[in-house]
């Protein structure tokens, strides 16, 4: 349920998203927990602590994560528990102008453009926010048309021809873990990015410096490149 609402978020920077996902995937939907330790998150994201804190700060300030200290039980401080706010779907790039995400608000911004009430009684205006005869924490699904498996095909086929073509090997799991990414929400476009800069980047290699391809996909090494795409 929580992956499904990260996936559908809209509006993030591609770092940003990687890890409102990686936080979804902590998520207990019987406790309502979400407790990784700062450390464990940045693995799990590829990246460094300082740049994770920065991205923790943006979904926080979208509204759509809050961040609870708390005690290790000596007085010292324990991993902090995450409050992942699924009602809201729009990062702050994706929404309309005037509208609110703010904690203390009732109202957030929903794909439709109409308010959802944070409380989860009603909507203001209409019942739009929300899927009706589904659990009320999943959110509507986005208006545009998810690809065809076709063109999904042909996307993951053209993202992988842009890899090394001497250093291509099991392409059949390099095919599954490109569309697994892009169910996840990351834009083939950017994906496609991440593999050229890396192709661009080991060129100089000599060959055993560079990543099989069903390795460096598997590995989830195109991360690191999108943290770039996402800065520049």
């Amino acid at each position: 349920m929580a992956l499904i609402w990260a996936a559908n978020v809209k509006g993030l920077k591609p770092a940003a998203k990687i890890v409102l996902i990686q936080l979804a995937d902590f998520h207990n939907k019987e406790t309502g927990q979400c407790n990784p330790s700062a450390q464990r998150l940045a693995d799990e994201c590829e990246m460094g602590r300082a740049t994770l804190f920065r991205h923790m700060a943006t979904l926080e300030e979208c509204g759509l994560v809050t961040r609870h200290a708390r005690g290790d039980g000596d007085g010292g401080r324990g991993a902090n528990h995450y409050e992942l706010h699924l009602d809201i779907t729009l990062g702050p790039s994706a929404r309309p102008k005037g509208g609110c995400s703010s904690r203390d608000g009732v109202a957030s911004q929903n794909e439709t453009g109409g308010n959802v009430s944070k409380k989860r009684e009603k909507s203001p205006g209409s019942e739009t926010g929300v899927v009706s005869n589904r659990d009320r924490n999943l959110t509507i699904e986005p208006k545009n048309e998810p690809l065809s498996r076709g063109r999904e095909a042909e996307e993951a086929e053209k993202i992988l021809a842009a890899y090394p073509p001497d250093r291509l090997r099991g392409k059949a799991t390099c095919i599954a873990r490109i569309e697994e990414a892009v169910k996840e929400g990351i834009r083939p476009e950017h994906l496609l990015q991440a593999v050229k800069t890396y192709a661009t980047d080991s060129a100089g290699f000599t060959r055993t410096k560079v990543c099989f391809s069903d390795n460096w996909f598997k590995s989830g090494r195109w991360r690191a490149y999108l943290e770039g795409i996402a800065k520049s």
